[in-house]
């Protein structure tokens, strides 16, 4: 079955090219003009990916994000036709998965969508359920327990946890980390790890100024506490 990817856009020739693009690659397509117009679609549709422009009318990406994270967990891929770094970070913060800065290729957005469903689809078989300390991850459910209350984690952050999860006490480098996040690892981004890596702490940390599970290995990256 095709999956659906919903693009977010204010300017209707970039949706008119983007939609032509991704259906071409055998994507079936929805579009909207705004935030608020892509809310009532995604609730509908229920798409597989949502692909969002950050400035728009009536309801810009930044509060799109703030709403729809609280009703599905559908991964984000933002676009910014602004240069600050700030910006993506922000973007990332509220929890998005990817970015790409205007203008782009076609093809490199294409490939980040390829490799972020990708993601989704790598989970281990049926029943591969990962234990350490009080952290419970259920791959195939996509659930995380903490001492058997259910955490709600987005798709980067799930696939961080599992990572690190998979190997307690090894330490991960940020390109391994963004390589198992976005399929790809380019130098220059490893700082979008740092921002999953916080928000994810804010989740599952009793502290995250003191973190108990994911510890910090400076000038490497991170791993997760053989004995938490």
């Amino acid at each position: 079955m095709s999956k659906t990817i919903l693009v977010v856009d204010d300017n209707e020739r970039l949706r008119t090219l983007v939609k032509s693009y991704l259906v071409q690659e055998g994507y079936n397509v929805v579009t909207a003009a705004n935030g608020r117009e892509a809310l009532f679609i995604a609730r509908e549709e229920k798409p597989d990916l949502i692909v969002l422009d950050i400035m728009m009318p009536e309801m810009d990406g930044y509060e799109f994000m703030r709403v729809h994270r609280q009703e599905r967990p559908t991964p984000i891929i933002i676009l910014t036709a602004k240069i600050e770094e700030t910006d993506a970070l922000l973007g990332l913060e509220l929890g998005a998965d990817d970015y790409i800065a205007k203008p782009f290729s076609m093809r490199i957005l294409a490939a980040r969508i390829r490799a972020v469903l990708r993601r989704m689809g790598m989970d281990a078989p049926q029943a591969d359920v990962l234990r350490v300390a009080d952290i419970t991850l259920d791959r195939n459910g996509r659930i995380v327990k903490i001492a058997d209350q259910p955490v709600d984690l987005t798709p980067s952050e799930f696939s961080i946890l599992a990572t690190l999860m998979s190997a307690p006490g090894r330490a991960f480098s940020r390109l391994d980390l963004l390589d198992r996040v976005q399929g790809t690892a380019f130098e220059g981004y490893e700082r979008t790890i740092d921002v999953h890596v916080r928000n994810l702490r804010a989740k599952i940390e009793p502290d995250p100024k003191n973190p108990r599970y994911i510890e910090t290995i400076y000038g490497v990256g991170y791993r997760l506490a053989a004995e938490a």
